[in-house]
């Protein structure tokens, strides 16, 4: 946009390089300044006569909503291993599918809110990636080789039941995080971690979600929004997608993340310019519990989609507008904040409480009912989880950020 970004006059000589390296300094500058401008996070006065943002708050209700989903895909998978109501149990819970969706929608909100306005150079951008590397890899890592070693086990005994050969070759696209490209046939190894894949891909192409903000602002999201719908639904036309629509993608999921994403992006922006005017949460919980009731009644996807989003949109307002009014939700954080670990972690908890010793031991001799036993995987799960918030992820997560990088432009967000 002309006035927002001017190049200095220079008579020394520049190399090819150097100058395309500027040009792009220029423009990512550019489009933190319109971001920040055009969501009204460039106001100027006390904090105090301001609504909060995402930049600058916690919001708690996410977080539960993120730890419900978690447990509840927890709930799905362990409920394979049950002796009866398997089945109604199962078909039950994949009917909430959609809440990979809100997991998605949510990040693409806070790292809109949290991140648009710091990238304002290619360092920036290199910082953010570091930084968005060291929240979800370690992890991602530490599972995956946990069930490589259960493939190497399987191969030097020469188990007949497990898929080795299939999980040792998906290894190095684990590694590689690019699992959920539909670089594999079938969920292989750790096969909840195709939304890291996902995740990854998301914020590898967050610069193309700043360029259409650019472009035409709110609108030109929403563009960007249609075009890649489309694009979705075309290839669900074609028979690309193994789940046969878009929306029920895994081994393909990063591109279905990245529509989530763009959407939590433009939500981000209308809670940034408080395009709507709610402050109280009962309009977010009405939208929540209709999203439920769709998913639960077999909606079509996208009537789903729109209510969740509609959900998160009401939500954000009315937290941003009154963040002491989810103060009773503070005591839950603790374990709130670890529902990524709970995610990943829960297929390690699986194998141990629920393939070893359920199957192997505590089933053929019918001492105790599944429905009781199937507590102690998920507590367990989740006292791990912290565990290795505490004690894995963030040390590993430091050593790969590095440290904080200097505060920058007062005009810039503080760090997420």
């Amino acid at each position: 946009m002309p006035g927002l970004c001017r190049s200095g006059t220079t008579s020394v000589p520049r190399s090819a390089a150097f100058t395309v390296n500027s040009s792009l300094a220029c423009r990512l500058r550019c489009l933190a300044r319109l971001w920040a401008r055009r969501t009204g996070r460039a106001a100027q006065g006390p904090r105090s006569d301001r609504v909060a943002t995402g930049a600058a708050m916690h919001f708690r209700v996410f977080d539960c909503w993120r730890l419900t989903a978690a447990m509840l895909i927890m709930a799905y998978h362990f409920l394979f291993f049950a002796p009866y109501g398997v089945e109604a149990g199962t078909q039950f819970l994949h009917r909430l599918l959609p809440l990979l969706d809100m997991f998605f929608m949510i990040s693409g909100f806070l790292i809109a809110s949290r991140y648009a306005t710091r990238i304002a150079s290619v360092a920036d951008y290199a910082n953010f990636m570091r930084r968005r590397i060291a929240r979800l890899y370690p992890l991602h890592f530490l599972t995956t080789m946990f069930f490589a070693a259960i493939a190497l086990v399987a191969l030097v005994v020469g188990s007949a039941h497990h898929p080795w050969a299939r999980d040792l070759a998906a290894l190095p696209l684990h590694l590689l995080a690019l699992h959920g490209l539909g670089t594999t046939d079938e969920l292989a190894l750790n096969y909840p971690s195709w939304s890291v894949s996902a995740e990854f891909f998301a914020y590898a192409l967050f610069p193309v979600i700043l360029l259409a903000f650019r472009w035409k602002g709110l609108a030109g999201l929403f563009a960007l929004l249609a075009v890649w719908v489309g694009g979705l639904e075309y290839a669900s036309w074609r028979g690309v997608f193994p789940s046969g629509h878009w929306t029920g993608a895994d081994t393909m999921g990063a591109y279905r993340a990245f529509a989530d994403f763009i959407a939590g992006s433009a939500i981000a922006v209308v809670v940034g310019r408080r395009m709507i005017s709610i402050t109280a949460h009962w309009p977010g919980i009405v939208l929540s519990v209709a999203a439920v009731a769709a998913m639960i009644l077999q909606a079509p996807p996208y009537p789903t989609l729109l209510l969740l989003a509609l959900a998160l949109t009401a939500t954000a307002l009315a937290e941003t507008a009154r963040p002491d009014s989810t103060a009773m939700l503070a005591p839950l954080m603790p374990v709130t904040r670890v529902s990524f670990g709970i995610y990943l972690l829960h297929p390690v908890m699986e194998f141990v409480f629920l393939t070893v010793i359920w199957q192997r031991v505590l089933e053929p001799l019918g001492i105790i009912s599944f429905y009781v036993y199937w507590t102690l995987p998920m507590v367990a799960t989740v006292a791990v989880a912290m565990l290795s918030d505490h004690f894995v992820e963030r040390r590993f997560g430091g050593w790969i950020a590095g440290p904080r990088r200097p505060e920058g432009k007062p005009a810039r967000m503080a760090s997420a």
